[in-house]
């Protein structure tokens, strides 16, 4: 099984109160939600806010319904909640300074090697996307980090889904601009996760095979 339907399997197993299922869940999900809070609420409070974020995903699971996708739309929109109700609550601004923006990321395979370093490079691309403006820090991430695709993500931050991608565009071009102006992470925003579609699109060949065809950057 492909990703999406691992996750979805781990979702419905975890409905049924399988612990194994919801280990499953918290593994795929768990590093990219917590990279969204930190461009929300900053590195030192990013744990206690994405850890109520999953108190509230295991309280509400029962009423869920969804695939692998809408999972990760609906577990960032709650995260996003708590990390806006943590802003407010301190009388703080989000970390990253702006509006609002959308990025997505796709979980990695389950390679202990690849996702140390998958890991590193996120971690410090993430410290640049911190300095975009808001709209398109939330935008790379939820599209890029967290595998959105542009109708969740809209869903996820309350706009539409041209905005959705006209924002992630613009924070990818300068991310990559942040990461060519600094030797030390030159060569990062090729590590981090492919973007995926927002829906495959499925081409039978004569011979029966199925085909899906990834977006292009344009379709972001």
């Amino acid at each position: 099984m492909g990703d999406d339907a691992e996750l979805t399997a781990a979702v419905l197993a975890a409905q049924r109160g399988d612990e194994t299922g919801f280990r499953a869940v918290y593994r795929a999900v768990h590093p990219r939600l917590l990279g969204y809070v930190r461009t929300l609420v900053g590195d030192l409070e990013a744990e206690d806010v994405t850890s109520e974020a999953w108190l509230q995903i295991a309280r509400d699971l029962e009423r869920f319904s969804g695939d692998a996708d809408r999972f990760r739309g609906w577990a960032a929109r709650i995260a996003r909640n708590r990390a806006l109700d943590h802003i407010r609550m301190r009388g703080r601004r989000p970390a990253v300074g702006g509006d609002e923006a959308e990025l997505t990321g796709r979980p990695a395979e389950s390679d202990t090697a690849g996702e140390a370093i998958e890991a590193l490079a996120t971690g410090r691309t993430l410290d640049l996307i911190a300095r975009l403006p808001q709209d398109q820090a939330e935008a790379v991430v939820l599209r890029v980090v967290v595998g959105l695709d542009a109708k969740t993500a809209a869903e996820t931050l309350g706009k539409r889904p041209g905005a959705v991608r006209t924002a992630a565009h613009r924070g990818l071009k300068k991310l990559a601009e942040l990461l060519g102006d600094d030797p030390e992470t030159a060569g990062v925003l090729d590590a981090l996760p492919p973007q995926r579609a927002t829906r495959s699109r499925a081409v039978t060949t004569s011979a029966g095979v199925t085909h899906a065809y990834a977006r292009t950057q344009k379709d972001l």
